[in-house]
């Protein structure tokens, strides 16, 4: 071969490699080149599209968090609801009390008034009076003996005043169911009785212990005294 055929012959053969080369260059240029002529507006819907589930989803660590923010807003509810409840009961046990308080201090009083006895204002009503008087301050004497008295003295007029007989005279009479003079009556007055002769049970009661101390009773007295 000559010099010239064997330097075509080479020629040729980097020609060759130089065209494969050259074609893969064109084909990789050319997909990039048709990537890159994509429409933005694609691109931008591809990405939107991948970046969609990231905006929706939670790690576990948030999902936890709001699980115990959750629970400790029910907790909270729960324990405003509790309070609650525990004062209306407090103010439901208040009440009861207050009403029970009532209730007792109601029935206290209608025992006590029971308790408390009480008497016609006629001379059967001073006699039982004037007896439970004296048993109360241990003084002697019985229904029929004040009654008897009562009758001889003044015939259960308890305002009858003697004007005539000595004390009388002396300005000093005898006033009353028992026919009590002042001096008598001060001097054995009973305490818990009125301060005046007329007064019927002070005047049976005065003239009553009067009659224990000087006869005894007055169940004992059969005449004037």
């Amino acid at each position: 071969m000559s010099k010239n055929a064997s330097t075509r012959s080479h020629s040729l053969t980097l020609t060759k490699a130089h065209k494969l080369s050259f074609a893969s260059v064109a084909a990789f240029g050319a997909a990039a080149l048709a990537f890159s002529l994509v429409p933005a507006e694609a691109q931008t819907a591809t990405k939107t599209v991948s970046a969609a589930p990231a905006a929706f989803s939670q790690s576990p660590a948030q999902s936890v968090k709001a699980s115990i923010a959750d629970q400790a807003a029910a907790a909270e509810k729960k324990a405003a609801a509790d309070a609650a409840a525990k004062k209306v009961a407090q103010e439901r046990a208040k009440e009861e009390a207050a009403s029970r308080s009532a209730q007792r201090a109601k029935i206290a009083a209608a025992a006590k008034a029971a308790a408390v006895k009480t008497y016609p204002n006629n001379l059967d009503g001073w006699i039982r009076e004037s007896l439970d008087i004296m048993k109360k301050h241990k003084i002697p004497g019985t229904y029929q003996g004040l009654h008897k008295n009562i009758m001889r003295e003044s015939s259960g007029n308890p305002k009858a005043i003697n004007d005539w007989d000595i004390n009388a005279i002396n300005g000093v009479p005898s006033i009353g169911l028992l026919q009590v003079i002042k001096p008598t009556f001060d001097a054995y007055h009973v305490p818990g009785t009125a301060w005046s002769q007329y007064d019927p049970v002070a005047n049976l009661t005065a003239a009553a212990n009067y009659a224990a101390d000087r006869y005894g009773s007055i169940d004992n007295v059969n005449s004037a005294y």
